[in-house]
């Protein structure tokens, strides 16, 4: 049954895409082949001479809110995505219709254990704001505090598992078939999808990145966040302070309430780069919805930001957080040299890469940047361009450092709202100076070292023993040498597809020969535009089937 529905809805994908006119998205895979047997029943939208990034934003806008976010998740991967896709895919609003508030307030109570009324003094049926995973209502605690309640959508985990199974199912049909499959990666897009997803699921894991945001941001005249009311949140309920604020890109709102948006710009980038190289722990969906400014009259000469939704934060390794901070203080000095070499140091490119080659490459990215007034230049599309050219040379990516180029770009696309010149590298050059300082000086590594004494001490008696079985086993030629064959891997793998494909081959044979008999003989029955259903269902297997029996590239 499961599959069934499957069926119909990458049916119904399908179908949709080509509305859109964006059956090109399919071409050179074996699915594209076959999108001229659904063309005369699909009825083109009617703004289908819109650029195609627009028109692939509606179709996504038109599949339903899990595919709002996977087009949302998707936006941040620049680096597969060309840019005119990432630029409207960044612009798709994750709203959709509410549900009932009676159905939220008994999810509350399910949620919480707990009678409504013994919970809140008053509870808003009307949500103030309705999102693909949950939505938001107003309440008041006992004590008279305002708050927020945010709760899950009634049957979203099961609608996710469903989606999630039909995008690893087109996965893989994109890395069976798709003559870009080894650079389009598309299960490991599929699996970042997923870990977002799940990852919104839950609340209470919101609420602790809310939590220690607000930690480490205490008594802050740069940052405010929410307090977080344990007693009132679960996995599936989250109890917030509500807090009153002016979305950040609404200019006219903010100069009508006397803010001064020069300060308040400046201050954006250097929070950021604060949350990314000291805290090791920054906003990762910083969009204007997200981050808002304080209403506070008395902060009209020293604003405020108010962040919300921690839904997604994002974390460095040690390793990483430090070679990004040279990374940016290379780019700084226009050391293209150093670029080149933190680059290989850090991993993220082969040892095997020339650095001259490198160097040479990352001249070109940044040099045409420099010939800009500084108020000009995105030091977010510098790394996008540098990235997208490290490509070449075998770059690998985590996931949290392009979740982090997707941040940045959103902060200077606020900055620069705010203040049009805006120098952003005068900004973040003295934040990530001291950082640095603080972070690597002689007082700081100390009180790493401590830290790890009782650990070195505790392994120390082992370490001559360790040391003389190595040595006498390099002496007696005993040392052991562990391998694993990857090419007999390989080939067990291709043996089991070649079987797989064989069967499915031969299922698609018959259900071809079922479906033309009985189309021959004109069934009995319901028929379909003139097709005898029993022919249409058989022959819908046989294409299925034809589908699993094709050959991977």
């Amino acid at each position: 049954m499961r599959s069934a529905r499957g069926s119909w809805r990458a049916l119904g994908i399908v179908r949709v895409l080509l509305r859109h006119r964006l059956d090109a998205l399919l071409e050179g895979t074996a699915v594209g082949g076959w999108l001229w047997l659904l063309k005369p029943i699909t009825r083109r939208a009617s703004a289908t001479d819109l650029p195609r990034g627009q028109r692939l934003r509606l179709a996504l806008q038109e599949l339903g809110p899990i595919f709002v976010k996977f087009g949302q998740v998707l936006s941040t991967r620049r680096d597969l995505l060309p840019p005119d896709m990432a630029e409207e895919l960044s612009l798709l609003q994750d709203r959709v219709a509410p549900f009932p508030g009676e159905v939220a307030r008994a999810r509350v109570e399910a949620g919480l254990g707990r009678p409504i009324e013994t919970l809140f003094t008053d509870f808003e049926n009307t949500p103030l704001a309705s999102a693909s995973i949950a939505q938001v209502h107003a309440a008041r605690l006992h004590d008279g505090r305002e708050v927020v309640v945010k709760v899950l959508r009634p049957g979203i985990r099961q609608r996710i598992r469903d989606d999630i199974a039909l995008l690893r199912t087109l996965a893989a049909l994109a890395d069976r078939h798709h003559p870009s499959a080894e650079k389009i990666r598309a299960q490991e897009v599929v699996s970042e999808i997923e870990s977002t997803l799940y990852a919104e699921l839950d609340l209470q894991r919101e609420g602790a990145n809310g939590s220690l945001m607000r930690r480490t941001w205490a008594g802050s005249d740069e940052l405010y966040v929410p307090e977080v009311f344990w007693t009132h949140s679960s996995e599936s309920v989250l109890t917030m302070e509500r807090v009153r604020g002016i979305p950040s890109d609404d200019v006219e709102a903010l100069d009508a309430a006397g803010i001064d948006r020069k300060a308040l710009a400046a201050r954006g980038v250097r929070v950021f780069y604060t949350q990314v190289f000291r805290d090791n722990f920054f906003h990762a969906d910083a969009h204007a919805g997200n981050i808002w400014v304080d209403l506070d009259p008395a902060r009209k000469d020293n604003p405020r930001f108010i962040a919300i939704d921690f839904g997604i934060v994002g974390q460095l390794t040690r390793r990483d957080q430090y070679y990004l901070a040279e990374n940016f203080m290379a780019i700084f000095q226009r050391d293209y040299r150093r670029i080149a070499e933190l680059h290989v140091e850090a991993g993220w490119m082969p040892a095997t890469v020339r650095i001259d080659e490198l160097e040479a490459a990352t001249r070109a990215v940044c040099e045409p940047y420099f010939t800009r007034p500084l108020s000009e230049i995105s030091l977010g599309e510098v790394l996008v361009k540098l990235f997208k050219t490290a490509q070449r040379y075998e770059l690998t990516l985590q996931p949290q450092l392009i979740l982090l180029q997707k941040t940045l770009l959103n902060i200077e696309g606020v900055g620069r709202l705010l203040d049009p010149k805006l120098d952003i590298w005068a900004e973040a050059r003295p934040v990530l100076e001291k950082i640095l300082r603080e972070r690597y000086s002689p007082a700081t590594l100390g009180n790493e070292f401590r830290k790890r004494l009782p650990e070195l001490i505790t392994h120390a008696p082992d370490m001559p023993r360790l040391v003389h079985e190595f040595l006498s086993q390099q002496v007696r030629g005993e040392h052991s040498l562990r391998m694993r064959s990857e090419d007999l891997a390989e080939l067990a793998r291709i043996s089991r597809a070649g079987q797989r494909q064989t069967v499915y081959a031969i299922l698609g044979t018959g259900l071809m020969i079922v479906a033309a008999v009985l189309y021959a003989l004109e069934a009995g029955g319901p028929q379909f535009m003139g097709i005898p259903a029993a022919a249409a269902i058989a022959g819908l297997g046989a294409f299925g089937a034809f589908l699993a029996a094709w050959p991977r590239r």
